[in-house]
């Protein structure tokens, strides 16, 4: 593989980790979130500042990281179990915004400036890079799959679907609605945290616009074309999000117009995504499945 193809290849696989996470609040939970760039956001910068000022390893910073992004998750999580729906939309949308502004004008955030200097991922007296660190970040994603697999087959997972299908129905059988989409909170913004880490230890450097909230609606746009709620679905998004704009690159300046139109046509013909239940997509793969049994 060319270095071109394996640095458009890690920037998926780390988006994809990311989007795992945005899945298991949007998609398990059924939390609008159009805010997830500000974890990932906070996921980089703790990283970066653990590496540059602190002189932590990844290795040793990574758990930090992970903590620090899930506490930030919880804490802002809190506010948007009081509204929802649109409100919930609009809050987290000024979550995001708040985080941008707060790395952007904080002279220890690096300002307008960002982190630079950032090392690299060391394993085993090797710095990592190219196919080596592509590798690495196929295996955390592979991680994150298995951990979102387990959760829907958890108790939590299945209260998290209760919730999501009906609240009120599912508070009456005594499933606190507080408790699991906190929690969903919690494990989605911690695995943007390790999505974040790989990242600025990755491009090595970090700025505040690369986490602004037209990324957030990247990342759900990821989501929503492969399917909410599927395991394999929004791994399907950032592939193809990931791949569209190298092969458009003419169009680059309106990528956001796209994603727009992308997700209106989505909403109206295949609102469960391209592997989403009863997508066009899943008959067909079904349909092919029938076929080679007989």
């Amino acid at each position: 593989m060319s270095a071109y193809m394996i640095t458009i290849g890690t920037l998926i696989v780390i988006y994809g980790i990311v989007v795992c996470g945005l899945n298991v609040i949007v998609g398990y939970a059924g939390q609008i979130s159009l805010g997830h760039a500000a974890f990932f956001g906070i996921g980089a910068y703790s990283a970066a500042l653990l590496a540059t000022k602190a002189g932590l390893t990844f290795w040793a910073a990574l758990p930090l990281v992970i903590a620090i992004s899930a506490m930030i998750g919880l804490l802002l999580g809190l506010p948007s179990l009081r509204v929802r729906d649109d409100f919930l939309a609009i809050t987290t949308i000024g979550i995001n915004f708040i985080v941008e502004a707060v790395f952007l004008y904080t002279p220890f955030f690096g300002g307008a400036l960002g982190i630079g200097g950032i090392p690299r991922v060391v394993l085993f007296g090797v710095k990592l890079k190219g196919m080596a660190f592509f590798l690495l970040c196929l295996a955390f994603l592979a991680l994150m799959l298995l951990i979102c697999w387990w959760f829907t087959r958890s108790w939590a997972g299945l209260a998290c679907f209760a919730l999501r299908e009906e609240e009120a129905a599912a508070s009456s059988m005594g499933i606190s609605p507080v408790r699991f989409k906190l929690l969903a909170f919690v494990i989605g913004t911690a695995m943007a945290g390790l999505g974040g880490a790989l990242y600025a230890h990755y491009m090595r450097f970090i700025s505040a616009t690369d986490f602004s909230f037209p990324f957030s609606i990247t990342l759900l746009s990821m989501v929503v074309l492969g399917g909410m709620g599927t395991l394999w679905g929004p791994l399907l998004g950032a592939v193809i999000l990931g791949v569209l704009p190298e092969l458009f690159r003419p169009l680059v300046d309106y990528r956001m117009l796209l994603y727009t139109g992308l997700l209106l046509l989505m909403i109206r013909f295949q609102p469960a995504g391209l592997l989403g239940e009863s997508s066009f997509l899943r008959r067909k793969l079904a349909a092919m499945r029938t076929g080679g049994d007989r």
